[in-house]
């Protein structure tokens, strides 16, 4: 009677496994995915392993099973798991940088942004002028849908100009130590 049991409640941890996992195939995102797997190696292990096929020991392997599932699904990182590539809203895309997929013009243009969620990919519309394919871009306006308003990011970034800004301070000071030598 207890081995019936054992392995009628295999079966239909086996079972409600596969459902689940089946199930992460049509609505992908980890919803069902971990408790899924935990179920299904339960299930395994009651049919491949007859003595094992008791509750307790189904139940323990349901916790360990599921939690190794959800380490492996955070630590590699399966659709996003750590929300690194989400965004919250559009407001996130402020300060955004990537680059022009599709030429950028006042009216029409293609972006794709470094860590813009699922599809990183934008319609796009400049501040001013047009911008080329490949160059880097920013988004200085998220809009409120899938139109984000950038600019060009120049050549020459802030530090390269106070560098510059230095390099000609001190050829100054280089040019008047050089003139009062030479009075």
């Amino acid at each position: 009677m207890a081995s019936v049991l054992g392995t009628s409640l295999s079966t239909v941890l086996l079972l409600a496994g596969l459902v689940l996992v089946v199930l992460e195939g049509f609505a992908p995102g980890a919803h069902f995915i971990v408790l899924g797997v935990a179920l299904l190696a339960a299930g395994l292990l009651g049919i491949l392993v007859p003595g094992a096929a008791n509750p307790l020991v189904l139940g323990l392997t349901v916790l360990l099973a599921g939690a190794g599932s959800y380490y492996v699904y955070r630590h590699f990182e399966f659709y996003k798991g750590t929300d690194r590539g989400k965004t919250e809203g559009s407001a996130e895309l402020m300060g955004r940088r990537g680059y022009v997929t599709e030429r950028v013009t006042p009216r029409t243009g293609r972006v794709k942004l470094s860590e813009g969620g699922f599809d990183p990919t934008y319609a796009a519309r400049s501040v001013e002028g047009e911008i080329d394919v490949g160059a880097e871009i920013i988004v200085v306006d998220p809009g409120g849908g899938n139109v984000v308003e950038v600019e060009a990011l120049s050549e020459v970034d802030d530090i390269d100009r106070e560098l510059e800004r230095g390099r000609a301070r001190e050829a100054d000071v280089e040019a008047e130590t050089e003139d009062e030598s030479a009075r």
